[in-house]
């Protein structure tokens, strides 16, 4: 009978009979594969290899045979690496040694792989289950009593202490820390937020004196969120927003940012205003002023901006320097006037808030595209005119317009001629309610 190599270290098994005066280097081979089984080999992987088979050698010295095995070679993608016979089972250290910082993928069979990042090595080991053999993570839930570590410890997932941690150093926890005692006798540096149960007592007297976060005995270069009532023996210094409850101030109050007050704020101040600088008057404000409910001005209203106004009942004359939006109904006892705003020919963009009264002059074939920001009851009106020289020029519209007969007009072919359309928005499509067509140009 032939030799046989089925053990896990592909050891060569000699028949009965076999060998005959060399079983003595044969065992000596054996032997010797023995004591490399458990040392350590190096195998180098082809450049920039996708896939790679290491398939230990029969009856012979190979490095994949060693328990500790160093892959090298310089990859430029994750590779992934077969170790065979897919009946081998047995353990393995496995080195990511390679250049290029890419995983590398140990497998066996269809089953389940282990990824070991470049400069890693990860304890595994081979089920051996033939075509579905799989390769485990030895480590992956590990028991030990006392673990020394002398260098640094990188946790790349949760950390669980169920006891007293020691620290001679410095931590840094890029996540959440839940910690019931913590004894600190450094500076704590925190990336992430610092969630504490209990009380937080500062002994250190130090006062702030300025709002860079650098000074005081509590320091934040970021916000404060304080759940419950906060009593300041001093001075209290807002350069933000304070969202305040009940205020009681005895001295001065200077804003640097917004207060909003839940109560009723009064003013006995009867300074009048005499300008818009902020600085006059008995309220004062260098920014805006946001009123959610009635307000009543004993005299005059000057609005240098925008006035968003529900109702508005005026017995004087209104100059308006901006736009005057209304929800509800206007009715003027006068004409309107709706600025007229040009439109650019081609493939036509138009504006129906912006240039509700267009105008469109033709220098090329143009198509009307469908109105932005279009606001259902909305009416809106285009004056298209032909160059009075140089066409005449065809005129095409959007589907979302709508005319007689789904039928959309023919423009006007004749150099200086204008038609002019009007469209009412259905909130679906722009319905054409007027037309008036080859009008000369004035």
């Amino acid at each position: 009978m032939a030799s046989t190599y089925v053990n896990d270290l592909r050891l060569n098994e000699m028949a009965t009979g076999d060998g005959s005066g060399t079983w003595g280097t044969t065992t000596n081979t054996n032997l010797e594969l023995i004591g490399e089984a458990l040392g350590y080999g190096t195998e180098g992987i082809t450049t920039n290899a996708d896939t790679h088979t290491s398939t230990i050698a029969d009856g012979a010295t190979d490095p994949v045979r060693a328990m500790y095995v160093k892959y090298t070679g310089t990859l430029d993608s994750a590779c992934t690496i077969t170790i065979a016979p897919n009946t081998v089972n047995r353990m393995h250290f496995i080195e990511n040694g390679t250049s290029g910082s890419q995983n590398i993928i140990i497998s066996q069979g269809s089953g389940a792989n282990v990824t070991i990042p470049p400069g890693d090595t990860k304890a595994v080991y081979l089920d051996g289950a033939g075509s579905g053999a799989a390769v485990v993570d030895a480590f992956a839930s590990l028991n030990v009593v006392d673990l020394k570590i002398q260098d640094d410890l990188t946790v790349t997932d949760d950390l669980i202490v169920n006891g007293d941690i020691d620290l001679e150093g410095a931590i840094d926890v890029n996540g959440t820390s839940n910690l019931d005692v913590v004894d600190i006798d450094g500076a704590v540096d925190m990336a992430s937020t610092l969630t504490v149960a209990g009380v937080v007592d500062i002994t250190d007297t130090t006062d702030s004196s300025d709002a860079t976060g650098d000074t005081g005995a509590l320091r934040t270069e970021g916000g404060a969120s304080i759940a419950k009532k906060l009593y300041v023996g001093t001075d209290l210094d807002v350069d933000g927003t304070a969202n305040l409850d009940v205020v009681d101030v005895d001295g001065a109050v200077d804003m640097a940012s917004t207060l909003t007050v839940a109560g009723v704020v009064d003013i006995t101040d009867t300074t009048d205003s005499s300008d818009a600088t902020g600085d006059t008057g008995a309220l004062r404000t260098e920014g805006g002023a946001s009123i959610a409910k009635k307000l009543y001005v004993g005299t005059d209203l000057d609005v240098d901006g925008t006035s968003n106004l529900d109702v508005v009942d005026i017995d004087g004359a209104v100059d308006m320097a901006s736009t005057l939006a209304i929800a509800g109904v206007a009715t003027a006892a006068t004409s309107a006037n709706i600025t007229e705003g040009a439109l650019v020919d081609g493939t036509t963009a138009w504006d129906a808030a912006a240039k509700a009264n267009a105008t469109l002059l033709l220098e090329e074939n143009t198509t009307i595209s469908a109105p932005s920001n279009a606001v259902a009851g909305a009416i809106i009106s285009i004056e298209v005119a032909q160059h009075a020289t140089s066409g005449p020029y065809t005129l095409a519209w959007n589907t979302v317009f709508e005319f007689a007969s789904s039928t959309a007009p023919t423009m006007t072919a004749t150099d200086a001629k204008t038609d002019i359309f009007a469209f009412r928005y259905n909130g679906s499509v722009w319905q054409e309610i007027g037309r008036s067509q080859n009008m000369a140009q004035t």
